[in-house]
């Protein structure tokens, strides 16, 4: 039976499944990413590659109630949430093609002696992404789109449960004119992928996915002297410290922790109040995730749909259940129902319990009381991750001290859910080693080529 199968978590039903791809095949999709690479970088102008994307930016939106619905199927997403990632997809891939000579053209350096030096930048060749599946679009366009951009070849392994969103993302690519081999789907299996990076043809590889994931192809990419992108967990700080409006920023804190079903890599999942308005927003908070609906990812009010699988939520329900059996105290939720889980809040949570090193990946989040800035900033950056973090305060100048105070990738100040495409994303720790998004993602996979000439 393929592993690569469409699953609806809301009811256990699998509607689908995809024939695996042989050995035979994956050493003719690498002959035709490498054939076509050729021509790509060295051929195709750089305005030509733009045109190519910005029709597959079109396309997303064409197709935008089509590719939510699969989404939906397969992971769980709420409708709306399906909806909103498939604009934002289109977007992050319109970026690159409206920046693309910015991304590929030469940066001046200034020199002592006669003449000139410049870096220019040059597309390495054929690259395998590694894809998870909580934002099967997503994260796709901001691996995919930057790197074609600059002139590289794509091959794609999607999630095994994703298996129609890859279909679909292929298609699109098809329809927008790419010439074979420039973006390819394959449907392989992990002994598969890590022949791929061994593979001289290809360049590099880039991965989003869990610690393990990341530990394992970074493994056998260092092994074969490959560059490796990482993009990994998260357990991100969301502090409060002061505010003139508690309900707002309640809402916020909401917001941050119940996205995508708690299924974000740079969620809010640990928040840390000081104590003069630690009781009033625990009670606030745990409120409000318990009012957040569960239910038919399609309907139109549902906030929490089910978790991607019923094993992602039995694995969620055994984490905080060995939280409570270690002391912890739940405050709200806790009780699963299949592949659904509700809105949870934990408190009492210790250094010494499992739970205060974990990610909750799904909609858990624990609450932190600190009587000050500094137990605040120590308390954010005591985890091994290191991605995004928020600062909730009236005061800017300690938000800044804040912000530069914390070990994390990204900072957000007195806001949440404010990523764009231009905005880098990535973390430091063991959240990883690169970023995505903006203008650093096209830096990734590029030769930076010095040239230095004469007078």
């Amino acid at each position: 039976m393929s592993t690569y199968a469409v699953t609806n978590p809301a009811t256990g039903e699998t509607l689908a499944t995809y024939d695996p791809a042989t050995d035979e095949d994956v050493q003719q999709a690498l002959g035709v990413a490498h054939a076509a690479y050729r021509d790509w970088a060295r051929v195709v102008a750089p305005a030509e590659r733009a045109e190519r994307l910005r029709r597959v930016a079109d396309l997303h939106r064409e197709r935008r109630d089509e590719l939510a619905a699969i989404i939906v199927r397969e992971m769980g997403k709420p409708l709306a949430a399906a909806e909103g990632e498939v604009d934002f997809a289109a977007d992050i891939t319109a970026y690159y093609a409206d920046h693309v000579d910015q991304i590929t053209g030469d940066t001046p350096i200034p020199i002592e002696g006669e003449g000139e030096a410049v870096i220019r930048r040059s597309p390495l060749g054929v690259l395998l992404g590694i894809m998870p599946w909580n934002f099967p679009y997503y994260q796709v366009a901001r691996f995919a789109a930057p790197n074609i951009a600059v002139g590289n070849t794509i091959l794609l392994k999607h999630a095994p449960q994703c298996p129609e969103s890859a279909a679909a993302i292929a298609d699109i690519y098809r329809d927008a004119g790419f010439p074979e081999g420039v973006y390819t789907n394959l449907y392989i299996s992990n002994e598969q992928a890590a022949d791929v990076i061994a593979d001289p043809r290809v360049q590099g590889v880039s991965v989003t996915g869990s610690e393990r994931a990341g530990s394992a192809v970074a493994e056998v990419a260092g092994r074969h002297l490959k560059k490796v992108a990482l993009e990994l967990g998260g357990s991100d700080p969301f502090i409060l410290l002061s505010t003139d409006d508690l309900d707002a920023a309640v809402s916020a804190a909401a917001e941050a922790r119940l996205d995508n079903v708690g299924q974000s890599c740079n969620g809010a999942k640990r928040f840390i109040v000081v104590d003069g308005l630690y009781d009033a927003f625990v009670e606030k908070f745990a409120a409000a995730l318990a009012e957040a609906k569960v239910g038919d990812p399609f309907a139109e009010d549902t906030v929490l749909g089910p978790l991607s699988s019923l094993a992602a939520a039995e694995r969620l329900a055994e984490q905080v259940d060995r939280a409570v059996s270690q002391g912890a105290t739940v405050v709200t939720g806790g009780q699963r129902d299949g592949a659904f889980y509700p809105g949870t809040v934990l408190t009492g949570v210790t250094p010494d319990m499992d739970a205060y090193r974990e990610e909750f990946f799904g909609p858990v989040g624990v609450v932190y009381r600190v009587a000050d800035e500094a137990e605040a900033i120590e308390l954010a950056n005591d985890t091994p991750f290191g991605l995004g973090s928020y600062v909730f305060t009236t005061d800017a100048a300690q938000a800044a001290r804040v912000a530069d105070a914390i070990e994390a990738g990204m900072v957000y100040i007195n806001v949440v859910l404010a990523d764009e495409a231009g905005l880098p994303f990535g973390g430091v720790k063991r959240s990883g080693t690169s970023r995505e998004l903006g203008l650093l993602a096209a830096d990734e996979f590029v030769n930076k080529k010095l040239i230095r000439t004469g007078a």
